[in-house]
């Protein structure tokens, strides 16, 4: 069985362009893989814990391997108990709108919390960091109202959108990431057209990936 774990950046308000095209995608995938199972998590609807100077200190023990006071204990173990729900899965799914040319501050304060020492990566004085999450797949919904790669920049922005994305994930060991982008939705003459293409694309991917889950399905593997 193949465990997705499903992120809503983009808070729960009606029609929103990112997560209406990764359900697209998720829908078509479901109906490729009947095993697939889905943990779906809108960050604005939990209550994520602050990444105050308890976490902070907490988190520093542990990559200096003091020990932790009860306060810090507690905490950690908050931190332990969010970042194995992430790193349980085997593919991701993220709908991410971009915010004033980045993410939205919600999954930058998640992000923040389980991308933890130990949990997400390692880190060696003499060589950086390792991640730790391997042979995971993630795909990333990506919508923009008024950034395009085909609009000139500062104009109209710049790209921590995606590319904090990536490193991110690249940080945690995983590699093989597809995009889906609609951008801009705003800007453009035939929104409705260029979305409906956005759809048609994550269908298609959706299809392409389930080709490869039952490839690496125990039942094909001789």
């Amino acid at each position: 069985m193949t465990k997705l774990f499903f992120i809503e950046a983009s808070p729960p308000v009606r029609d929103s362009d990112s997560v209406r095209i990764a359900d697209a995608y998720l829908k078509e995938l479901r109906r490729q893989d009947f095993a697939l199972q889905v943990d779906r998590i809108n960050l604005w609807n939990e209550d994520l814990p602050p990444f105050d100077a308890i976490r902070v200190t907490a988190t520093e023990n542990v990559m200096t391997g003091r020990s932790h006071n009860s306060l810090q204990k507690a905490a950690w173990n908050e931190i332990v108990r969010l970042s194995e729900r992430f790193t349980g899965a085997d593919r991701y799914l993220l709908a991410v709108p971009m915010w004033n040319n980045s993410i939205p501050y919600r999954l930058k304060h998640y992000i923040d919390l389980i991308h933890q020492p130990g949990l997400t990566f390692g880190l060696k004085p003499e060589s950086g960091f390792s991640g730790l999450l391997r042979s995971k797949q993630a795909t990333l919904v990506l919508t923009a109202g008024n950034y395009s790669e085909c609009f000139p920049a500062p104009a109209f922005g710049g790209d921590f959108h995606s590319t904090y994305l990536r490193s991110w994930l690249n940080q945690t060991g995983i590699v093989d990431i597809d995009e889906i982008r609609f951008r801009p939705s705003l800007l453009t003459a035939d929104s409705a057209g260029e979305f409906a293409k956005a759809e048609h694309a994550a269908i298609v991917l959706a299809q392409r990936h389930a080709r490869c889950l039952q490839q690496q399905s125990p039942m094909n593997i001789q």
